[in-house]
Order: structure tokens, then sequence, then C-alpha cells
């Protein structure tokens, strides 16, 4: 009897074994494996390209490509409010810069509007007042005229990008509200 009870000890240890490993077949992943490979970190060149609206971008993304901003995001068309006859965009300028235009009348006050010149940077370099010639308390354009006096932050021998600038038309806004601000912004070039 004794005998008996072992087998029957042994039966149930083996038939609960066996049962534990079909339960673990039964509920185990599909044993094909997928092997991910490691993400290969990218070293770009430390080179850069100027694009066309002036400023330079280095290589980025992972296949080390040159990325200019889109062009529709570099200049927008407020020729219904303010344009400028010289100098034209892109222009190389000297010291005094002499600038005509037109503005529509809400773009003055009391005559005028500021003028600002800045560096590659940002760095402003020069400004002043653009001054209206004729009546400018009307909705229509009226020209405008200026000489802006700088002195040139590029001496030859300095990096290209040096060269570029920027000169910003700016709205007079009286009121300091911002929603009454608005500036028209034109790259140019300097002269050594």
């Amino acid at each position: 009897m004794i005998k008996a009870m072992y087998i029957f000890i042994g039966a149930a240890f083996i038939a609960a074994i066996f049962s534990i490993f079909l339960v673990e077949r039964a509920t185990a992943p599909n044993e094909t494996q997928v092997v991910v490979p490691e993400p290969v970190e990218v070293m770009c060149t430390a080179d850069a390209m100027q694009c066309p609206d002036g400023s330079y971008v280095g290589r980025t993304g992972p296949n080390c490509a040159f990325e200019c901003p889109p062009s529709d995001v570099l200049t927008e068309d407020k020729s219904d409010l303010i344009v400028l006859d010289l100098p034209q965009p892109e222009a190389v300028i000297n010291s005094p810069l002499h600038l005509t235009g037109k503005a529509r009348g809400g773009w003055y006050f009391e005559a005028s509007f500021p003028v600002t010149l800045t560096n590659w940077d940002g760095l402003v370099i020069a400004e002043g007042p653009a001054t209206a010639v004729g009546d400018w308390m009307t909705s229509d354009f009226v020209p405008f005229t200026m000489d802006l006096t700088f002195t040139s932050p590029y001496t030859a021998g300095d990096p290209d990008f040096m060269k570029n600038g920027t000169l910003i038309l700016k709205k007079d806004n009286p009121s300091g509200l911002p929603e009454n601000d608005d500036a028209l912004e034109i790259p140019v070039r300097f002269a050594p």
C-alpha cells in the first residue's frame, strides 16, 4: 500500500510538471526573435552654407544636410503699407545711407517713423527718423526720405557673414500697444 502511495504521488508529481510545461508552452510568445539594430549616432562635419537670405546654416539631421529656412518666412509683403525705393534688398551700402520711399499716412506719427540699422547679429549700429515729404495725415501713400550715418561693422578680411545687416523701417506707434506694431525688414550688405 505504501508502494502504491509512492507511485501515486510520483505520478501526480510528473503530471503536475507536465501540465506546467504544457501551460507555459501554450502561453509562450512566438519564438521568432526580431533583432532591432542599435541607433547609430550621426556626427556631421562642422562646415556651413550661406542661404539665399544671407544667413548661415550648419549640417543637420540623419543625412547631415543643409536646411535653409523657407523663403516665404523670410520676407513678408507690406507693399500695401510701405515701399522702400532705395536701397533695394541685398544692396551694398555705405554711410551716409540715403533712403527714399513711400508709406501710408498711418505709418507715420508727427510726420516721421523710426528706422534702425543692425549688423548680422542684430546689434543696432544706427537709428533715426524717416521724415514725410508732404502731408502725412492721410490714408494715401506719402513719400519719405532719410540720411542715415553709420560706421560699417565689416572690414576687409572679416568673414563674409559679417557683411550682412538689416534695415528696419518701423511703423510709429505712440500708443505702445503691441497690436499696433509693424515693421518692414530689408536685408542689406555692408561695404568695407
